[in-house]
């Protein structure tokens, strides 16, 4: 018997741990762009389970795939080798920019910059990660170290030591920061919870000069910004910068969970047999959704379709902009990764509240910004709608 929403909310508050401030919706079903909830109503998705959903809801060629597995085999050990597994590191590799040509996976994003930090200390020797105030890399005790925000580290501190934080952008702090205890750098291309703030080609080049110089390694969080997700497979593609180290999820598994941490093969070198496990990692279920997700990606023009109504969206929200000058801050954002910062959380509030009511998700992060993360395959006038009815409270 399917429950109706108030039983739903009745068991979550008896039985939940209650950490996630949840709005009062039931979402039971998922097509492309929309999701239903359990009272019939549709909602536009322009939040895709927060840049999750990348090729869209339920996508046929994602749910045969995972059908198709779970029929055969769902979960192994990987004391063992498995064929989707090794199929999808193949098609992995073929989209990652090179040298990065070994793959581990995990379950998470969290996991994924665990998996990085401690490569970052297995291959240099040292325990210095210097990292970016505004940023957020996970929840977990390692990757909580680097993320530079105090409300979420200063509950649980101390935490894992060797973090330092420097201004994003700002290439003489970062430069500063190192000394001989630095091993390497974690950096978002696009700082995604900090309120989608955009880094500069000059800024991430200097960054890849200065770890070249120092002798350091040089990891990019593309949890949120890659999969397609700028329109080009990784953010730092866009940018012509390729680190060594690049952690990945999200979007990965087309909506199933999967992260997976890649490396340049003289780093992932260091990892020694037992210096790193996942037992879910990899999984036969997992890899299945990852490798027909990435095949839709590439086969079914997503990328492009990120990139060109990216552009076309981020002209129109300036245009936004101009009509309202003193309530909205700033507009940022590449591909189909967007935010608006408007003039107070008040105001932000307003128009998310408004968006809610209009059956537009969307979320509302760093205070004050409007966050647009929807499913690559969006078409123009669903996008253009949900532009207009962030709008409609500013006028």
């Amino acid at each position: 018997m399917t429950l109706n929403k108030s039983e739903v909310i009745a068991l979550d508050s008896q039985y939940h741990a209650g950490v996630y401030g949840r709005l009062k919706i039931c979402l039971v079903k998922g097509d492309g762009c929309r999701v239903w909830d359990s009272e019939g109503n549709e909602y536009l998705d322009c939040l895709a389970g927060i840049a999750v959903n990348n090729v869209g809801h339920c996508h046929p060629k994602v749910t045969e795939a995972i059908c198709r597995q779970a029929r055969t085999l769902m979960h192994c050990s990987n004391l063992y080798y498995i064929e989707p597994q090794a199929r999808l590191a193949e098609k992995l590799v073929s989209l990652l920019p090179r040298p990065i040509e070994r793959i581990f996976f995990c379950n998470s994003g969290t996991e994924s910059v665990e998996a990085a930090m401690k490569l970052i200390r297995r291959a240099s020797g040292k325990p210095g990660i210097i990292a970016a105030h505004n940023s957020f890399h996970g929840r977990t005790f390692g990757s909580l170290a680097v993320t530079g925000q105090e409300k979420y580290r200063k509950p649980f501190e101390p935490l894992v030591p060797g973090a330092r934080f420097v201004p994003f952008g700002d290439i003489d702090s970062l430069t500063s920061a190192i000394d001989e205890e630095v091993g390497g750098i974690i950096l978002e291309p696009i700082q995604g919870e900090g309120g989608i703030r955009t880094s500069t080609e000059d800024y991430l080049r200097a960054v890849r000069e200065v770890c070249d110089d120092k002798g350091l390694y040089l990891a990019f969080d593309e949890v949120q910004t890659g999969m397609g997700r700028t329109g080009n497979f990784l953010a730092c593609q866009s940018y012509g910068v390729i680190p060594d180290i690049v952690s990945m999820a999200k979007g990965l598994g087309g909506g199933f969970p999967i992260g997976a941490m890649a490396a340049r093969s003289d780093v992932m070198a260091a990892f020694h047999p037992s210096d790193h496990a996942s037992t879910f990692g990899g999984n036969p279920l997992a890899c299945a959704a990852a490798l027909a997700a990435l095949n839709v990606l590439t086969e079914e023009g997503l990328m492009e379709n990120a990139r060109t109504l990216g552009a076309w969206a981020l002209d129109q929200i300036r245009e936004m902009q101009r009509r309202h000058p003193d309530l909205i801050e700033d507009v940022r954002g590449r591909g189909l990764m967007l935010g608006i910062e408007m003039a107070s959380e008040d105001l932000a509030k307003k128009v998310f509240d408004h968006c809610m009511k209009e059956r537009i998700l969307v979320n509302r992060t760093a205070g004050k910004v409007i966050r647009l993360v929807p499913p690559l395959l969006i078409e123009r006038q669903d996008l253009a709608k949900a532009l207009h009815v962030v709008e409609e409270p500013l006028n």
